[in-house]
């Protein structure tokens, strides 16, 4: 199927999308749920306002993106690095560093 230069609102439930592409399109206001977006890749998208809860995103890699305002919350992060450094070990050394008097 194939739709260009139209407003429609979509409801799909039960159905397999695999292979869609999505380009110029906006999805705002859209939402997901149970779904499989394995292998998903997102290019040069605005995705302020985004809300992922219980989200497996092992393996995700994420560059050149603007993380300004981020809040992540009750998440598992080992294996999780930022440039190269493991995000526990930056915690470790948060927690152990010396607490000044002021």
């Amino acid at each position: 199927m194939k739709l260009e230069g139209v407003k429609q609102r979509l409801e799909a439930s039960r159905a397999d999308l695999s292979g869609s592409v999505f380009a110029d399109v906006s999805l705002s206001g859209s939402t997901f749920e149970d779904v499989n977006l394995s292998g998903w890749t997102v290019r040069d998208a605005n995705v302020s306002g985004l809300r992922l809860d219980n989200a497996n995103l092992a393996g995700a890699r994420i560059s050149d993106v603007n993380l300004a305002g981020v809040a992540i919350s009750d998440c598992r992060l080992d294996g999780m690095t930022i440039d190269g450094v493991a995000v526990t070990d930056l915690f470790a050394a948060y927690r152990a560093r010396p607490m000044l008097e002021g």
